[in-house]
């Protein structure tokens, strides 16, 4: 049992003796200081006014009455107006080891999720080029959202959403045909905004060779061919980067099916019967405003032509009518102005605002010797995920997207990445991971070998303020992993691999393990480092990064 719901479970129980409510605003927290204690609690605080005496008086009845009950506690005190500092025996940190080793590649695992139906959308990139390091941002944050709800026990289902129709789409269609066309000899009228980049004269150049006939065809026939197979083709080469990157979806789902099979209009019609549609202008509009959002917005255009956001309203309605209790988006951060009306289509298909999150991906600056890359996907500048992953790893890309708040902006440095040195942060935690598999194998070679689970007995020896602040970091990993999942935030995941890397880092250079003065002290270090080690394959797992086992 981890050291904050141990304790909790001594505190109901001296409260029930007390006979006094658990406390909404009751706090079990880690002590900012050490000095302080393992953990701190405001609960006399929050608890003075029920049990009718002052804090400092009732936090001292609580400390006498913890110290008898919860024999695993070295110490209790009390503190400032009222708080209560607790103090854990060794052999309560050392049991952690135990459970490491019980829960191996599940420790840290939990079932807070219930089983909640998540569908995590993620990545939905138009067709119309290959995923540039942008989207690999956002596929590498949608991945591990994913690989972390359903560590911390929900039902989580991953998406991808087709933008198979509208104007872009149409766009595509006619780049790729007057590019055929222009490799034929034929005259061109180049439009202002068609798509530039050499996939496009690729593709082109594929499909005079493939379909001999194709410049035969009318314009209008020319480029619906030139669309099916342009989108076919990009979305196969957008499908097989993600499978490098080691990114999954599990549905694909097409716009255009939801116009075919006349699920907008549908939700057309019940916008209409709500009250929640009108005409204006010869457009469509949707009643927003009812909902909170600063303006009404358009869902068909006077030209009859739909707005994204009428799809959107139907595919987040066909998500809930799949069964699923919560959907979580992932957009780019240039789309923060959106959510406050898609929350509000959310409403109006009788969901509540809080079924739909939103992660937002801030932009990623990809530098290449202190110089800024130039990216735009229509002018065919741009830096391709599979070219970023190509030069520095998978490891080292999917670990940089997910090293800061997926909401902050990110500069992705190629040289730093491809660094094999402690400042690059994703060798700094791998190598933690190897430098343990490395002492473990250097033991076993030395005759010193541990069995799969150790006896509290061998730990006994971790007793140093080094040992038992790493004790303290691995007991901690449950509550990281799901405050992660609940958050919606992989960072911490990162964050909390760095710290334990470093305290890992720092532990061997002050403590060398095979060195031990004692053959017990050097078996109990043993059994610390291959938890460290666990945790941190565990922490890295989730992140979708390798735990090598020797750098």
């Amino acid at each position: 049992m981890r050291a904050e719901q141990h304790l909790e479970a001594s505190f109901r129980a001296v409260l029930n003796d007390m006979q006094l409510p658990w406390p909404d605003k009751a706090v079990i927290e880690p002590s900012k200081d050490p000095k302080h204690g393992d953990l701190a609690s405001n609960l006399a605080l929050v608890s003075a006014k029920a049990a009718g005496m002052p804090p400092r008086e009732l936090a001292a009845k609580m400390a006498e009455a913890l110290r008898a009950r919860d024999t695993s506690l070295a110490c209790v005190e009390v503190a400032g107006p009222g708080f209560l500092n607790v103090t854990f025996s060794p052999d309560f940190w050392q049991d952690v080891v135990r459970r490491v080793d019980a829960g191996g590649k599940d420790f840290g695992r939990s079932s807070a999720g219930g089983g909640c139906k998540v569908q995590v959308e993620y990545v939905s990139a138009n067709p119309t080029g290959p995923l540039h390091i942008g989207h690999g941002r956002g596929a590498a944050v949608g991945d591990t959202l994913a690989r972390i709800l359903r560590f911390a026990g929900y039902d989580v289902t991953t998406e991808y959403y087709i933008n198979d129709a509208g104007r872009q789409m149409r766009l595509l269609g006619l780049s790729i045909w007057l590019r055929a066309k222009e490799l034929a000899g034929m005259p061109v009228d180049w439009p202002e905004d068609y798509y530039r980049g050499s996939y496009i004269i690729d593709i082109a150049r594929e499909m005079v060779e493939k379909e001999p006939d194709l410049l035969s065809l009318s314009d209008a026939e020319g480029q619906d061919r030139c669309f099916a197979y342009g989108m076919r083709t990009i979305l196969d080469g957008i499908k097989a980067d993600l499978r490098e990157f080691r990114v999954e979806h599990q549905v694909w789902f097409s716009e255009r099916s939801l116009v075919e099979r006349g699920a907008v209009e549908e939700t057309f019609r019940r916008l209409r019967e709500a009250g929640l549609s009108f005409e204006k202008d010869g457009a469509l509009w949707f009643r927003t405003t009812d909902f909170g959002d600063d303006k009404d917005r358009v869902l068909k255009k006077s030209d009859g032509s739909l707005t994204y956001f009428a799809s959107d309203i139907a595919y987040h309605d066909d998500k809930y009518r799949r069964g699923f209790d919560r959907v979580v988006d992932v957009w780019g951060a240039d789309h923060h102005g959106y959510v406050p009306r898609m929350r509000a289509a959310v409403q109006a298909v009788g969901r509540k605002a809080d079924d739909l999150d939103v992660v937002l991906i801030q932009l990623v600056n990809l530098l290449e010797n202190g110089t800024q890359v130039a990216m735009s996907t229509r002018a065919g500048q741009f830096e391709t995920l599979a070219d970023v992953v190509k030069e520095v790893g998978v490891d080292a890309a999917r670990f940089m997207f997910l090293s800061r708040k997926s909401d902050s902006h990110l500069d992705f440095d190629l040289a730093l990445v491809k660094q094999r040195s402690m400042d690059n942060p994703v060798y700094y935690v791998q190598y933690a991971h190897a430098r343990v598999r490395s002492v473990l194998r250097k033991a076993a070679e030395a005759g010193l070998t541990l069995p799969e689970t150790v006896d509290l007995a061998v730990l006994e020896p971790l007793s140093e303020p080094e040992d038992l602040a790493l004790l303290r970091y691995l007991d901690r990993f449950e509550d990281v992993a799901l405050g992660a999942a609940q958050a919606l935030a992989p960072h911490h995941i990162s964050y909390y691999l760095m710290e334990l890397a470093g305290l890992l880092h720092s532990y061997y250079a002050k403590h060398p393990v095979l060195q031990a003065a004692e053959p017990s002290l050097a078996l109990a270090r043993l059994a610390l480092l291959r938890a460290v080690g666990q945790v941190v394959k565990n922490g890295l797992e989730l992140l979708g990064v390798s735990a090598p086992e020797s750098m």
